[in-house]
């Protein structure tokens, strides 16, 4: 999936939420992405939002308020709504899936990673 927004003022709102299958490649069956993450050229790779097992989401302080997490469970996918967004937005897009999982925004908690998704913000 491609998103390439243009806005003023640096912001924008996609046409409809990022989607990724929940399992992603090799990962177990019963693995499923619980975390948004996103890596711009040059930068490292940060985490965007997560949602536990208990439904409680946390977020990037510099999404916080303008990204929502959630699961479709009758797609099976999760779900990413961005509202507001900034040429600060524009990276590729992964979900994450991790067996345990202790700081959330950490890379290195994860184990399996989705294909990835590019969100280009105009500025």
């Amino acid at each position: 999936q491609l998103h390439l927004v243009g806005s003023g003022g640096g912001s924008g709102q996609p046409e409809g939420p990022l989607t990724s299958p929940c399992k992603t490649l090799n990962s177990p069956a019963d693995w499923s992405c619980i975390a948004w993450f996103r890596q711009a050229p040059g930068k490292e790779r940060e985490g965007v939002a997560v949602i536990d097992a208990n439904g409680r989401k946390m977020y990037a302080d510099s999404v916080q308020g303008r990204f929502t997490i959630s699961k479709d469970n009758a797609k099976k996918t999760l779900d990413l709504q961005m509202t507001t967004l900034k040429p600060d937005d524009s990276a590729m897009y992964y979900c994450a899936a991790g067996d345990t999982v202790l700081v959330w925004d950490y890379d290195t908690q994860y184990d399996y990673w989705g294909q990835g998704i590019q969100v280009t913000v105009s500025s």
